[in-house]
């Protein structure tokens, strides 16, 4: 399992903003998030626990930076089963998603309950991203 580097601009603003890392695998936190990034092969894996709002939805977007600049096309958001996504959190992830297209970003997603499976389905997330069982699904074949 390899980490992130981010490099010290981000790491100052990401101090500025109430945010932090920690040593290793890079982490993110704030009041109601924490967003850790890791790599499994040529996969970037971002897990994400608590709540995602357009507020906090900003520690999911400096992840998804820090992948970009670490030149990673694979990437995979492993959601906590008791994340709470908004409508503000939902707009966050469309906005990565759509973006991820145009970088030639292949995004997967895991650990959705029933309930925001469905949420993504209405909303068309589905049709650029695909949502698997369990981690391990989401990696084989990747």
């Amino acid at each position: 399992m390899t980490s992130l580097v981010v490099p010290r601009t981000e790491l100052s603003r990401e101090a500025h903003s109430g945010m932090f890392l920690h040593a290793g695998a890079q982490c993110i936190m704030s009041n109601d998030i924490e967003v850790t990034i890791h790599n499994q092969g040529d996969v970037a894996i971002i897990n994400i626990k608590g709540d995602v709002t357009a507020v906090t939805g900003e520690a999911i977007e400096e992840a998804y930076r820090a992948v970009c600049l670490a030149g990673s096309t694979k990437l995979l958001l492993v959601f906590n089963k008791e994340c709470y996504i908004n409508s503000g959190g939902i707009a966050i992830l469309v906005g990565i998603v759509s973006e991820s297209q145009g970088n030639k970003q292949i995004i997967r997603i895991t650990g959705l309950s029933e309930h925001f499976r469905k949420i993504f389905a209405m909303v068309g997330l589905t049709r650029y991203t695909d949502i698997f069982p369990s981690e391990a699904a989401a990696l084989e074949g990747f």
